[in-house]
């Protein structure tokens, strides 16, 4: 069997197992890996190439764990989980790119506060406050979203050294 999936290529699952072998080989085949899992090759490759619409929640778990690619989470929760659908989309970027994305939206951070405070003042939203009040919400989504991708990079980067 060969080390190179064709359509699974862009499969998220695919992609973080191929990115683990690099540092351990038995994830190169669907077979190192079922096995790891504790899943059939089969099965793994239902996952894989997404035959299987909902993948256990726990079998990602593993994956996440198994592969340290902790934004499966993230992906499962907001693409395949219909409870989770309306989560932010984090990603993994490098950190002086999640940091620079934290840093322009801590400038609206003063924004958002002036204009939730003008709208709640008085303790009635009137109907010409609501678009401000959706700008508050776009506004807290955004800074949702980087501390996500922020948690993702810690979980990735920063992990503890096996024994």
């Amino acid at each position: 069997m060969g080390r190179r999936p064709t359509k699974a290529v862009d499969n998220p699952f695919c992609k973080a197992r191929l990115e683990a072998a690099w540092y351990n080989d038995r994830l190169f085949s669907k077979e190192g890996a079922s096995e790891l899992l504790g899943v059939s090759v089969s099965t793994l490759s239902d996952y894989e190439l997404g035959v299987t619409k909902v993948i256990p929640p726990d079998m990602v778990v593993k994956m996440a764990d198994l592969y340290n690619a902790p934004e499966l989470e993230n992906y499962y929760c907001t693409n395949m989980c219909p409870l989770g659908c309306n989560i932010p989309k984090a990603s993994v970027e490098e950190l002086d790119r999640i940091s620079l994305r934290a840093l322009a939206t801590f400038r609206k951070v003063e924004e958002t506060r002036e204009i939730l405070l003008d709208i709640t003042a008085d303790g009635v939203i009137a109907e010409e406050e609501k678009a401000d009040l959706q700008k508050v919400l776009c506004n807290l989504e955004e800074l949702e979203q980087i501390a996500q991708s922020m948690k993702l990079w810690v979980k990735k980067n920063m992990q503890e050294e096996p024994l």
